[in-house]
């Protein structure tokens, strides 16, 4: 429980029983470009949430990393398809805006949740489940817009202004 006493309470509580074993392995200085990218991610797609609706933004990121489905890496899945147009995973990837995030406050509150996420180890994860469900998505999008590949996916939960959804 080391891990999750160095974190906010609440925050592990929301980690609960959230695997992680993507991360185990990995190296110094990668770990840190990892640790941007999902920071960035974060940040961009959701500094307007609550902590809890930047978390389950940020664990969508790292539930895809685990399926096998999508990149192997936090950059890769954040980044996948921003090399084409209107192609990218997530919206901030390919907006052709600046990547620099500018409200200080906002990007340091995302690199301490990219962390704790990040740092949840097996210990952290005993316990009971906190909305199962909703920790396994793999999918959200904002409620102001209707994605066609919404309807093919199961509803998890809504966190904010962001609707979550895991592969069926």
């Amino acid at each position: 429980m080391a891990a999750c006493r160095a974190a906010r309470l609440l925050t592990c509580a929301f980690l609960l029983s959230i695997p992680t074993s993507h991360l185990a392995n990995a190296k110094p200085g990668k770990s840190d470009s990892q640790l941007q990218c999902l920071a960035k991610a974060i940040y961009f797609e959701a500094r307007g949430e609550t902590e809890k609706g930047q978390l389950a933004v940020g664990r969508v990121i790292l539930n895809r990393v685990e399926s096998g489905a999508y990149a192997d890496t936090i950059c890769g899945v954040v980044f996948q398809g921003s090399e084409r147009p209107n192609s990218c995973q997530f919206s901030f990837a390919c907006d052709g805006r600046s990547d620099e995030a500018k409200d200080k406050k906002s990007w340091k509150e995302a690199k301490v949740i990219a962390r704790e996420l990040i740092a949840c180890d097996p210990p952290c994860q005993e316990g009971p489940k906190w909305q199962a469900p909703l920790w396994s998505s793999t999918h959200y999008h904002a409620d102001y817009v209707s994605p066609r590949w919404a309807s093919k996916l199961t509803r998890t939960g809504t966190i904010g202004r962001h609707i979550f959804y895991a592969t069926a």
